[in-house]
């Protein structure tokens, strides 16, 4: 099984260029985790709490479940992805069966933050963007997809968003195999991205 990370900022376009390297690729043959889907169960959390957590602190993910589901992708078992809710803060009663694929993709802001994970990765890419581009697709996101209003997604780009990325998440760009700028131009990347999985495939 061939692992491939994706990372990079909020709003950066890693679903994009996720997107571009399986729509290559035989459906059968690639499966995607998203870091989205395994934020700590706060269950034990009011609503008003879990709305004061900080989500983009590495402490906000269960890398210890990714790693378990991970190593028993690898081994031929499938997982129960758990599945997420925006709008709830919180973990829901779900899951989502997740076979072994020859490629797994693995997307999200943190992956590359936690060294247990990084080093599953056989592929490690970093979309980069420009930060205004990335608020502006993150804003739009967050009003129409998850019902925020404007001042709460600025309060909350200012406050942990910028801060957490210029700490957390810029750095693991030193860890990258790949770095593919997010813009019209990043064909050639992708391309090399998918050569590397057909020849890892054959």
């Amino acid at each position: 099984m061939l692992v491939i990370g994706i990372a990079g900022g909020t709003g950066c376009g890693k679903t994009t260029v996720v997107n571009q390297i399986i729509n290559e690729l035989p459906y059968e043959e690639v499966g995607v985790i998203s870091q989205d889907s395994y934020y700590c169960d706060l269950s034990h959390l009011s609503y008003d709490e879990r709305t004061q957590v900080n989500f983009d602190h590495p402490r906000a993910i269960d890398f210890e479940l990714l790693g378990n589901h991970l190593q028993d992708l690898k081994k031929g078992i499938p997982i129960h992805q758990p599945v997420y809710s925006f709008v709830k803060h919180n973990r829901t009663n779900d899951t989502i069966l997740t076979h072994p694929r020859k490629v797994m993709i693995v997307e999200g802001i943190l992956i590359m933050t936690n060294p247990q994970i990084r080093e599953m990765f056989d592929i490690k890419i970093f979309v980069h963007a420009d930060s205004d581009e990335r608020l502006i697709r993150r804003l739009k996101r967050d009003i129409t997809e998850r019902g925020r209003d404007l001042d709460e997604v600025l309060t909350r780009y200012q406050n942990t968003l910028k801060p957490m990325h210029n700490q957390f998440i810029e750095p693991t760009k030193e860890y990258a195999d790949i770095i593919i700028p997010n813009n019209k131009y990043n064909t050639v990347a992708i391309d090399i991205v998918r050569t590397i999985i057909n020849e890892k495939l054959s």
